[in-house]
Formats: structure tokens, sequence, C-alpha cells
């Protein structure tokens, strides 16, 4: 696919990233590189709350028109906040191309900021932190990103009733002003468009302000809690650990060391605690690269009276690979994580979230490189991974039943 790839830096430093794809499905979004890390501990939420009312309405479309314009021509419309990135993607058509990046341009050059709208949205925030607690999976991942980091990643990036109660329409629109100019945006397009048009409504359509986001300061810390909760059965355990940022190439071999501990059915974590001593059902991990941060996440559900015996054989686990990882082991782990990766680019809308988040941490163009990056990963820096895990640099949160 790289050979399909355009990159394109605007003058006003808009990053445009296209990938050209004969099929008759288009996916694009916008991103501006700023999300929750990017607030102080008082506006927490604040990247969330802009992107919700960005489709509230535009000067030129009510936010019925917005969704009807996407989805009366067979679209999907949708967006995210992380801690690094805000993004506003659709999915459509290849003959639709035109009227979504017209719709999504409207969204982050237009908005209106209603404050009748954004007193009603602050409500449906609300609702959304009441439904992060309440949802048991989503609420582990919150608390263990407050076991893996101080300061501004303590707090959710939706932020909280206290952050956002007291936020108003002029914060708001300060915060708006100060991020979303054309230097902090990337485009990333994967499908049936014409590169050059994309180009040309890009150059009309954005003007030439630019500014500079301030960064907070990642701080990282190590904790181990428990909480307990009525109602629930299960103790659901999330172990994770900090693990090497992308610009860095022993990125790769976290990946190795993920994929062989928890990825899969064939993980050994899976074979060890589910298949061999029927311990869990659900026995799932992953590696969570960004620019400034970076940590691989390893859940397990399970009785609660298990929870320190699943621990053990987690660092069990981790002992062996540190001293016992084979060159065959590793190099059928390469051969998994290189076809999960072709498997990955099937879908526009993957494609263009893989090449969107590979911009976000260093440059697109390096997503194209990961089989050779993959292949070049060492026995010694796995197996010194595995080491740091096993010797207790790790976060355990655990939420087990009251009781």
């Amino acid at each position: 696919m790289k050979e399909n790839f355009k990159r394109k830096v605007l003058k006003n430093g808009l990053t445009i990233l296209f990938e050209k794809r004969d099929v008759p499905v288009t996916s694009l979004v916008f991103a501006v590189k700023s999300g929750g890390n990017d607030e102080s501990l008082d506006e927490k939420g604040i990247s969330h709350f802009i992107e919700h009312l960005l489709y509230k309405g535009t000067k030129n479309r009510t936010s019925k028109k917005i969704a009807e314009d996407i989805e009366r021509n067979g679209g999907e419309l949708n967006g995210f906040t992380g801690e690094e990135t805000t993004g506003y993607l659709c999915k459509v058509p290849s003959d639709k191309f035109k009227i979504a990046i017209d719709v999504l341009s409207d969204l982050i050059l237009n908005p209106l900021f209603d404050e009748k709208e954004l007193e009603k949205e602050r409500k449906v925030i609300f609702e959304e932190m009441s439904m992060r607690k309440d949802n048991i999976h989503a609420y582990v991942f919150d608390e263990i990103q407050k076991c893996l980091y101080r300061g501004t990643m303590e707090i959710d990036v939706i932020g909280t009733k206290e952050t956002m109660g007291k936020v108003d329409r002029q914060q708001i629109y300060k915060k708006f002003k100060q991020i979303y100019t054309p230097n902090n945006f990337v485009l990333c397009v994967v499908g049936d468009a014409n590169f050059e048009e994309i180009v040309s409504f890009v150059e009309k359509a954005f003007g030439n302000t630019k500014s500079i986001i301030s960064k907070q300061k990642i701080k990282l810390k190590t904790e181990i809690k428990i909480k307990e909760r009525k109602g629930i059965d299960q103790a659901h355990i999330v172990f994770a650990y900090h693990s090497p940022l992308p610009k860095d190439k022993k990125v790769y071999a976290a990946k190795v060391l993920s994929s062989i501990m928890s990825e899969g059915m064939s993980s050994r974590l899976f074979s060890e605690i589910r298949e061999k001593r029927n311990l869990a059902y659900a026995v799932k991990g992953s590696l969570e690269a960004h620019e400034n941060f970076s940590f691989t996440w390893i859940y397990i559900g399970t009785m609660k009276e298990n929870l320190e015996k699943v621990k053990k054989l987690i660092l069990t686990e981790f002992e062996k690979v540190s001293s016992e990882l084979t060159e065959k082991e590793l190099n059928s782990i390469k051969t998994q994580l290189i076809g999960q990766y072709k498997i990955s680019m099937e879908d526009s809308q993957s494609q263009m979230m893989n090449l969107l988040s590979s911009e976000i941490q260093s440059k697109a163009e390096d997503y194209y490189h990961f089989e050779e990056n993959i292949k070049k990963v060492s026995l010694e820096e796995v197996k010194e991974l595995a080491s740091e895990v096993k010797e207790g640099k790790y976060s355990l949160f655990a939420l087990v039943p009251e009781n």
C-alpha cells in the first residue's frame, strides 16, 4: 500500500495523509493533535466537551442536518477524544466523499457553541460519566490509568462533574480558538478519492492562523489498588506496566512481548489461566502506545478468591519469558504479528486510524515499515522488557465483589 500513499503539509501547517484505494468506500478523519493531557487539572474534560459541542450545530447546519448529510447518504459519523488527539471521522460511499469532507470541515470551522445546547450537552456528559462508572470494563481501564500516572492523567479524559460543571462558554470557546488552528490538524483519507482535489478543498477552506499547544509533563508512577463494589460476581483485574515510547525502536519488542503474554487464544496467559486452570473466561491484553506515554495492559476476569493466584501466574510467566524465551517462539510471534498487521489494513477505516495513530506518534510512513521493524526485534530485547516487569515495575487495579 505504500506506493499508493501521499503526504502533504500545507503552508498553514495542516498535514494531509492519503492512501488511494479503488474501492466503493472511503474513510476520513480530521484530527487535532490535542486531548485530555493538554489540559490543566481544573479544566480536565474540556477537549471532550468541545468534541460533543461541534456536533450540535454550525453556521451552515443544524445538528440534525449534520447527521442527515452523512447518514442519508449511507455514511457513518463519529468522533473521539483521547489524551493526545481529538478526532472527527466518517465512513461513506466513495461517490459521497465530497459531502463528507464538507460536513467535517464545517464542524471544525464553523461551530456555534450555542449556550442552550451547551447546557443540554453538559447533562449528556454527566450521564456519560455515570455510564462509564457503571460500565465495569470502562471503569477498570479508567482506574488503571490513575495507577500509572500522576497529574492530569489521573483524571478521566471526560473530566469530572466538578470540572465540567463549572466550565462555561467563554472558557470553551477560548480553548477551541487556541487549539483548533490549521497547524494542529491532520486530515487522513483512505479510499477512492482524488488527492489534488482534497488539497485544493482544504487550502481554500482553512485559513492561516497558527498556535502552539502547551503540553503537560507526564509523570509516571506504579500503584496497586483494590476496590470493592456491590452487585458484581467477578474480580475484574487489570495488570499494567509502562512500555517504550513509539520514538524508541524497543516499542516493537514491547509489542512482541504483549502478544506473547496475552494477545489471543495461543498466548501464554490465556493458556495458563484459562485453558490449564480454568480460572477465567476473559484473558486479553494489548500495548497502548502514544506519542508521549505508552503502557501495556492485561485484563482478567476471575473469582475474588483467585486474585492473588492470578497475579502470581502473571508474574511467573514474565519470569519464564525473561529466562526461557526461545528463537522459535519469538519467530512464531513475529509471524503472527505480521499477519495481523496485514489483516488490519483490509478495512479503510482501520487503515485510516492506523495511519493517523502512526502520524501522531511519529510519522505515518512508519506504519508501512511495521513488518521490517518487527523482524528486527531480538530475543534479548524481549527478555529484558519481561525482566523489568517481573522485578516489580508494574501497576494493578482490581474491582472485586463486596463481602
